[in-house]
């Protein structure tokens, strides 16, 4: 792919620095505002005209499992209809030159036509609004004007020109462009309330490129704070399901978070894009073979995560074909068919190197030793055919001698019989887990850690089905054994790996994707993989990303620093205070009546000392979980240190830097939580503490 754009950065929105202003006003002609306006009045007709035939068509189709079918897919049509109130059909219009003449064509979050089917509205992932993104003034791709529309509760309030014409350019005194556009760095600036916003009006033309890529390959984006590449990973789903969805409509886009609340937080992206069938679990409920009901020592959930226990496992499953010592005797009638231990132990080998999963040989092993017996029948001068070998290989003697041979296994056991013995562990990683081994599968008390030896045991017995394509977001955090079990999902089709190196904070975090590719089963190298680096940031503002950044020669050495985009440098404030809970109270009350949110991130064990402090102050607030992200009502939202990564807000508070990073099981660790919590602010940071700030932090 190309590399992105150097593009200068759109500026803030009106209101900010005067030097930071972009050129050129925003124009508000009241006959082109009018058109707009009944364009718009228009769409919404034919939309709610379209809605209102898909919901008129019957689902007769003949049998009540074809007519159920055709009902499922009528509601889902008629729900991906809908109209939201609260925002426009469209947010942009090119106006393109062509062979045939001139075009204006209105971009929107899904099609709509007139009753004759000329195009109304037009998807903004169809190819024809590619050039929206991409076009400029080196390559106008056909395009003479751009134009983007300020939209306020549904109703377009402004319009912005962009002229790529050169004849036009020549005209204008002061030519607005995507680098100056007020009403784009509006939207991108617009404050955080309620989950993720879709981005579909201020796509960028790096993020172009990683939203349309083929659905054969795989994509991993290294993506700095702000760089908006969950976004990014939600809107190529949408795209994929749009440009290849007789494909993917079978074999299904699944998206994987790191926790619920993060789900929750991006759970309304795709369906106001007009998805509404994709799934989103987090990588514990996709691997959910037992109950979670303890937690392991940091030792030995390291451990378990490490890519050799693939190994180990596989070992232990394929144990357990015992050699063949004894014939296998088959009475049939007056005569006794007799296989000697050889020719068994023959078909044993062979089946052991098909390739096949160890439970799907279990199934060939009967007919395979029922041909040995209609062999030596033949030999003695029988006829037998197709039945007598099936009767054969459901006979008592061949069922008795497989379970002998080829015993039946569950994952449960397998794995409780390997932490048990530490069979295949060396001495000391025997001593780890011996402690904390199950006595039986029935009594087992299993860790999150186990879950991805579960699972691959499983795919060893019986293989995992493959989906069309996996959106995985912070896979930075996955252990290789997690990794192989997502790569698992998406082992014939292909996936969006999104994360940054530099917020790794789990203690097998990767500190290359070419490794954590490898794990997911795609090669780096192979031209069907691309690695892409996104490092303008549009969220995070100059003077926050610029104090984090003083942590990454620590936590990701030699990883670029990211470029905040936004001229205007947002707001710091680096806060010494006596009392800690004490200070990030008052530092709360001060930004509290702000437009937006207001996350307030602590360490874990804070969060009760913190939250009966805001209460008693009367600052309202909500308590996000890893379970839940809350309603988000409120403007105040206490948020545990180890829930924040993925979430973003307006303004944030970070309570004592020092303790937060303390609560990680190494110094590193800590550092790249303390770099996650800092770069979750919009428009402005506070930092309060009472001890010494850690690391480069504490410097200058």
């Amino acid at each position: 792919m190309p590399a992105p754009p150097s593009a200068p950065p759109p500026p803030p929105a009106p209101g900010r620095p005067p030097a930071s202003q972009p050129p050129g006003p925003v124009h508000t002609p009241e006959d082109e505002l009018a058109a707009e306006r009944a364009h718009l009045a228009r769409a919404r007709a034919e939309l709610a005209r379209m809605r209102e035939h898909t919901l008129s068509l019957g689902a007769d189709a003949g049998d009540a499992i074809a007519g159920e079918a055709l009902a499922r897919t009528l509601w889902l049509r008629a729900r991906a209809l809908q109209d939201d109130p609260g925002t426009t059909l469209f947010f942009g219009r090119i106006d393109t030159t062509g062979p045939v003449g001139e075009d204006r064509l209105h971009i929107g979050r899904r099609h709509v036509t007139d009753a004759s089917g000329d195009p109304v509205v037009v998807d903004w992932r169809a190819d024809v609004s590619t050039p929206f993104y991409r076009a400029g003034p080196t390559d106008p791709m056909g395009v003479r004007r751009r134009r983007r529309f300020g939209v306020e509760g549904g109703r377009i309030t402004a319009l912005e020109d962009e002229w790529l014409d050169q004849e036009e350019l020549d005209r204008q005194a002061a030519p607005v462009d995507a680098a100056g556009s007020r009403l784009l760095a509006r939207e991108i600036e617009r404050p955080r309330i309620g989950p993720m916003r879709d981005i579909v009006a201020t796509i960028q033309p790096e993020q172009d490129e990683i939203v349309r890529a083929d659905v054969g390959t795989t994509i991993c984006v290294q993506g700095a704070p702000g760089t908006g590449k969950t976004a990014v990973g939600l809107h190529r789903a949408a795209w994929l399901l749009y440009a290849f969805r007789d494909r993917l409509s079978r074999s299904g886009v699944l998206v994987v978070g790191p926790n619920r609340a993060f789900l929750e937080h991006v759970g309304a992206v795709l369906p106001s894009l007009g998805e509404i069938s994709v799934r989103h679990t987090t990588v514990e409920e996709l691997l959910a073979h037992a109950r979670v009901r303890t937690v392991d020592p940091p030792s030995v959930a390291r451990l378990k995560g490490e890519a050799r226990m693939a190994q180990v496992l596989s070992d232990a499953v394929w144990s357990h074909v015992r050699p063949a010592t004894e014939p296998l005797v088959v009475p049939r009638g007056s005569r006794r068919w007799r296989v000697p231990a050889y020719q068994v132990q023959d078909i044993l080998d062979e089946l052991r190197t098909r390739g096949v999963r160890y439970g799907a040989a279990r199934a060939m092993l009967p007919r395979r030793l029922a041909h040995a017996v209609l062999l030596e029948m033949e030999r003695a001068g029988d006829s037998p055919d197709d039945r007598v070998q099936d009767a054969v290989a459901r006979s008592a003697p061949v069922t008795a001698y497989v379970k002998q041979v080829w015993p039946q296994l569950t994952p449960a056991a397998v794995l409780a019989h390997v932490l048990g013995t530490g069979e295949g562990l060396a001495p000391d990683q025997q001593d780890l887990v011996w402690d904390r081994a199950p006595r039986s599968p029935g009594s087992a008390r299993w860790s999150i850690a186990d879950l991805p030896l579960l699972d691959e045991v499983a795919d060893l017995l019986e293989r995992t089905p493959s989906l069309g394509h996996v959106i995985l977001d912070e896979a930075q955090d996955l252990s290789p054994m997690q990794l192989r079990a997502v790569g698992r999902r998406a082992a014939t089709g292909s996936l969006t790996v999104l994360g940054d190196i530099a917020q790794g904070t789990t203690p097998w975090a990767t500190g290359s994707w070419a490794e954590s590719l490898g794990h997911l089963g795609k090669d780096l190298d192979a031209p069907t993989t691309h690695l892409e680096v996104l490092v303008r940031g549009f969220r995070v503002p100059a003077s926050v990303i610029g104090y984090a950044a003083r942590l990454l020669p620590q936590v990701a050495p030699g990883l670029a620093a990211p470029e905040s985009v936004r001229p205007d440098p947002g707001r710091l404030d680096v806060r010494p205070v006596d009392d800690a809970v004490a200070g990030a109270v008052a530092a709360v009350a001060e930004v509290a009546d702000a437009e937006g949110t207001v996350g307030v991130v602590v360490p874990d064990s804070w969060v009760a000392r913190v939250g009966a402090a805001l209460s008693a102050a009367g600052l309202e607030h909500e308590v996000l979980d890893g379970d839940h992200a809350g309603e988000r009502l409120l403007p105040v939202h206490l948020v545990p240190a180890t829930v924040a990564k993925g979430l973003e807000f307006d303004q944030v508070v970070v309570v004592e830097p020092a303790a937060l990073a303390r609560a990680e099981p190494d110094g590193r660790s800590g550092l790249r939580r303390l770099y996650v919590v800092l770069t979750r602010a919009v428009s402005g940071l506070t930092v309060v503490h009472a001890e010494p700030l850690p690391g480069p932090l504490g410097q200058g």
